[in-house]
């Protein structure tokens, strides 16, 4: 009995220093976010401009991953010269919950800016009394405070729709649609160049970019495998190549918008329901004014349902 006793121990005592000599393979830390300037050069007038390019946590860690890609497109008060004007960019949006707010957000986030085209010259309050001061910052420690919601007197109440859309244009002047060849060659390039999967690329932009997510959604409804318009309505003549291609819609509104008059967001989206499209959310947030993106964008909700989408579903 003694024997076995002493045997016992002198294996446990050998498992033991065993196990001390054996290296602790340390465990992989997923790397950190980053945050990239492209380069390029408009075909729209030759000139050299940026766009950001978000590469989400664990990007680098992991390798044999392929990421989803989220194109967002801005609103009016952002645009810029591409240059020294791009963080205007960083002010709203997935980009700014991604990078400024620091959201988990697992999307290669591809965020260009729109050019000037004249609007600095038009008196537009918000464009003229901008400052780079007040373009938010990523903190080494924590995050910075939101930005104040948009005040808005309009009474929370239902409004009549616009079902006539004959007399109202498509677009709003001097947007998206005139950097619709820039685009798709971004698109093109971060596939190329970036860990993607091709099948799980998203579009979405607010008001300004909401109307410019319709356009690019119409022309090229191949390249996404869902679209999500914010505070931007779609005019009905832009809808038959969307609900030919099925292509996932969710869209969003403010119930007191003042900027985008909340009466012109039903006759599009009737339209893609006449044409046989029935994967379609439209969601009105109605104590909500122009800025609904930061309720929409802060969330949870939008990001999971674009993600249940791919194009070989």
């Amino acid at each position: 009995m003694k024997k076995i006793t002493l045997c016992l121990i002198t294996a446990t005592l050998f498992l033991l220093a065993c196990s001390n000599n054996v290296k602790q393979i340390p465990a992989v830390q997923p790397s950190d976010e980053q945050l990239l300037r492209e380069a390029y050069q408009s075909s729209f007038d030759q000139s050299q401009r940026q766009y950001f390019v978000y590469l989400p946590r664990g990007y680098h860690s992991k390798p044999d991953k392929k990421w989803p890609v989220m194109l967002f497109l801005h609103g009016n008060g952002e645009r810029g010269n591409g240059q020294d004007e791009l963080d205007f960019v960083l002010m709203q949006g997935p980009l700014y919950e991604a990078w400024v707010q620091k959201k988990d957000l697992p999307f290669i986030i591809i965020s260009p800016q729109l050019h000037m085209f004249g609007w600095d010259q038009k008196g537009i309050t918000y464009i003229d009394n901008r400052s780079k001061d007040n373009i938010p910052k990523r903190l080494v420690q924590g995050v910075p405070e939101r930005s104040k919601a948009f005040q808005t007197r309009t009474d929370i109440k239902r409004t009549h729709s616009l079902t006539n859309m004959s007399d109202v244009a498509p677009l709003l002047p001097q947007g998206w649609e005139m950097l619709e060849t820039d685009l798709i060659a971004m698109l093109d390039r971060v596939q190329n160049q970036y860990l993607v999967d091709v099948n799980k690329t998203y579009l979405s932009g607010l008001s300004y970019g909401g109307f410019g997510t319709w356009y690019m959604a119409s022309k090229h409804p191949e390249r996404f495998a869902a679209i999500a318009p914010v505070v931007g309505w779609g005019h009905p003549s832009l809808m038959a190549p969307i609900a030919e291609h099925k292509l996932p819609v969710w869209a969003f509104a403010g119930g007191r918008d003042s900027a985008v008059d909340i009466q012109y967001f039903y006759a599009g989206l009737n339209q893609l329901e006449k044409l046989g499209h029935n994967n379609v959310r439209f969601t009105v947030h109605e104590d909500k004014g122009h800025d609904a993106w930061t309720r929409v964008y802060s969330g949870d909700d939008l990001y999971q349902w674009l993600l249940t989408h791919s194009n070989n579903n």
